[in-house]
């Protein structure tokens, strides 16, 4: 026994009772990895009992192999472990999943929603644009108005709904007071055709002109209306 070193002694008696301990605990494991307590547990414990088999299964197997002077790299098992540590990522992918709210949730940026809107108008008049950025900063009124809403559905949601509805069309009348602007002829939007005496432009050109008018409020009319879904869908998450 002198010849031994003490330490590695020590090392091996530190080894026999944690193979001890490991006894133990393994033929718990074993015992709930029948059939019959797989069958009553849910899908992802299922998966993680039998996962937990497989590797505690493996890892004796590859302690065999080095205790038999093979290195485990230079063995197929090796492959093994490589497709349990595959399985390992999928199953916590799995529970990730499972932790995660049943019903996502969605948040709308207005200030960005703002600003798209007001690089996609480059007509607007110097008012429009100043409430556009006020608004995309915060400090429209439309902003501090929709703040106070949202602030008052979060206190009181049960009898918020009718209010929320009725700011969401005031905020869009406005909306479309301001981006369309006054229309007095026959054209909807900010562009509208110059008025002639019948002077200076000929026939033709006025109907040309009338066409790009009529092309170019169309355009608006679909910003306006992306513009309008988006908000409604903000509006939509807020009452639920």
């Amino acid at each position: 026994m002198d010849v031994i070193p003490e330490a590695v002694m020590e090392a091996v008696r530190r080894t026999s009772n944690s193979l001890d301990e490991f006894e133990a605990q393994f033929a718990e494991i074993v015992a709930l990895c029948k059939p019959e307590v797989l069958a009553r547990l849910d899908p992802l414990e299922r998966a993680q009992s039998l996962l937990l088999l497989a590797k505690a299964t493996t890892t004796l197997y590859t302690l065999n192999l080095r205790c038999s002077g093979v290195h485990p790299d230079d063995h197929p098992v090796k492959l093994e472990l490589e497709r349990l540590s595959l399985y390992q990522e999928k199953l916590e992918r799995f529970i990730d999943l499972s932790k995660a709210p049943l019903r996502p949730s969605a948040t709308l940026n207005s200030q960005a929603a703002t600003r798209f809107i007001e690089h996609s108008l480059p007509h607007l008049t110097p008012e429009q644009r100043q409430s556009m950025r006020e608004i995309s900063r915060g400090e429209g009124p439309k902003m501090k108005y929709l703040e106070s809403n949202v602030h008052k559905k979060r206190k009181c949601q049960s009898t918020e709904k009718q209010s929320v509805r009725t700011a969401a069309q005031d905020f869009l009348e406005k909306a479309a007071r301001e981006l369309l602007g006054d229309n007095k002829g026959g054209f909807k939007g900010p562009l509208q055709p110059q008025d002639s005496d019948g002077d200076h432009l000929p026939v033709i050109p006025s109907l040309v002109v009338s066409v790009n008018v009529y092309i170019y409020n169309v355009v608006l009319y679909l910003f306006f209306r992306i513009y309008s879904l988006i908000y409604f869908t903000f509006m939509k998450h807020l009452m639920l």
